[in-house]
């Protein structure tokens, strides 16, 4: 196998993987199709990978295809740096870091984070949010540095990841005002009244449902959702209760817009920092792992 990496051939790959076909490369590249085609071929046959499936005659990256993506990007985006920082033009670019974070993280948290990651180092800082399975998937092809999260993939789904406990909180039941009366005879007094649940991409959702079949107690389940802000709108608006952290609805509580109805015994929130090993760590994420809290 040849071990000296065909950078042509590698900015090819890359815009050929970015632009979604080759003929598009082409025109991009302003080279003819078939030269295009063949230039691939021989990449993958140089590095002994293949990097695209094709399918229905459309090209899939393949899990090492997209893994090389991720390195010819950030490869050619330190090449320019290298010939602007040679010539004085610029000095060296801010460091990117992408966090990823569930939809029911609270913002505050994120915030906090961002804080600190700027005290570690200039930085330019890419939020990503959305569900559990999505954000796995970024991490593992190293579209994001460092995951915010309250579900811990087990089994075949955390290999090469490593984490660390942020927090641990003990949950309460949140109402409007209307609900004060709740807090009489709890937790048995919220028994079939209205409430709204995180969704089962949150471990919350299950220590939930054991604590509902300890205490014998129903819940009047209208509505499920990850998004923290949807949850203290929907309580706010006295269409239903909301379990959660303290500090999350901290605001809303001093505002007199929530109010604690009792605490869940044995009910936690835990959050925890994910990163997936990689050959060339990100140095902010790196340190977040080691010295954030909250």
């Amino acid at each position: 196998m040849n071990h000296w990496l065909n950078y042509h051939h590698l900015f090819y790959f890359k815009t050929i993987a970015e632009e979604g076909s080759v003929s598009k490369a082409a025109q991009k590249l302003r080279l003819g199709q078939p030269t295009l085609s063949a230039q691939l071929k021989q990449f993958e046959e140089s590095i002994g990978v293949q990097l695209f499936e094709r399918q229905h005659k459309k090209l899939i990256l393949t899990e090492q295809g997209q893994v090389a993506l991720d390195y010819a990007r950030n490869i050619f985006k330190m090449g320019s740096e290298l010939v602007e920082v040679l010539h004085d033009r610029l000095t060296p670019q801010k460091i990117s870091l992408q966090i990823g974070a569930l939809d029911s993280i609270g913002k505050q948290i994120i915030v906090q984070m961002a804080k600190h990651a700027y005290k570690l180092g200039d930085c330019l800082i890419s939020l990503v949010e959305g569900k559990s399975d999505e954000l796995l998937r970024e991490l593992l092809s190293h579209r994001i540095d460092i995951l915010v999260t309250n579900f811990l993939p087990s089994g075949i789904d955390a290999k090469g990841l490593s984490h660390r406990l942020l927090s641990k909180k003990n949950v309460s039941i949140f109402g409007a005002p209307k609900f004060k009366q709740l807090r009489k005879g709890f937790p048995k007094s919220i028994s079939g009244h209205p409430i709204v649940l995180p969704t089962y991409d949150s471990k919350m959702r299950y220590d939930l449902d054991h604590w509902c079949t300890n205490q014998g107690i129903t819940f009047n389940i209208i509505s499920e959702s990850q998004d923290i802000a949807v949850k203290k709108l929907m309580a706010i608006s006295e269409i239903g209760l909301i379990p959660a952290a303290p500090h999350t609805v901290n605001r809303q509580v001093l505002a007199g817009e929530l109010i604690e109805i009792g605490q869940l015994q044995g009910v936690h929130e835990e959050l925890f920092l994910v990163t997936a090993g990689r050959k060339l760590e990100n140095p902010i994420a790196a340190a977040l792992m080691k010295t954030f809290s909250i």
